[in-house]
């Protein structure tokens, strides 16, 4: 059983505050758990188009520190899921290159054109949350990609692994990237 929506907790599963409101040296910076949430002055250079509230919409961007905090991010009785489970999903949605277009949410309210693939069969309902970067804390191509943290770390590296929904692919992407990133998260239940 997966959440239909993005992650959007502010506190840990103890009731601690995630940190957050981190200017870009610091996201950049930190090594403990972290969310963000997309700017809502929608303009060009944010590339927002969550209107008031993104976090309504889109749920936080949250760097991987926070999912791998023993605290726990996912409410009671959910985890986030591991690089496996999210390869158990795809695999039962019939292989990457269909399962994104069955994970993506339909029509053109949230992805732009041409949203290839997408049926939400699934009814994961994926959106196109952006990210916040690793390199200067920028926000960067709402409406365009959605990446969903794993609980898995890349052993040799300051990776971590996650799962990249495209407007122009049906396929889903498996890649890790540095644990510093703002991504989405889903959560499964135990």
């Amino acid at each position: 059983l997966w959440m239909t929506e993005n992650l959007k907790v502010t506190n840990y599963s103890d009731g601690s505050a995630i940190q957050t409101g981190l200017d870009n040296d610091a996201w950049v910076n930190t090594t403990e758990g972290a969310y963000a949430v997309y700017p809502t002055d929608n303009d060009e250079a944010s590339q927002s188009t969550c209107g008031d509230d993104c976090a309504a919409v889109y749920g936080n961007l949250y760097n991987w520190y926070a999912i791998d905090d023993d605290r726990g991010i996912c409410p009671e009785g959910w985890h986030v899921p591991s690089d496996d489970e999210y390869t158990i999903l795809t695999t039962y949605l019939g292989g990457i290159s269909v399962a994104g277009g069955k994970m993506k949410e339909t029509g053109f309210e949230h992805w732009i054109s041409p949203n290839t693939g997408a049926t939400n069969e699934s009814g994961f309902t994926g959106l196109p949350a952006g990210y916040r970067s690793y390199s200067n804390g920028s926000y960067l191509i709402m409406g365009t990609n959605g990446y969903f943290w794993s609980s898995s770390a890349e052993t040799i590296s300051n990776n971590a692994w996650y799962r990249l929904l495209s407007y122009s692919s049906s396929n889903v992407a498996r890649y890790n990237l540095y644990k510093q990133f703002g991504f989405s998260v889903r959560c499964l239940a135990d």
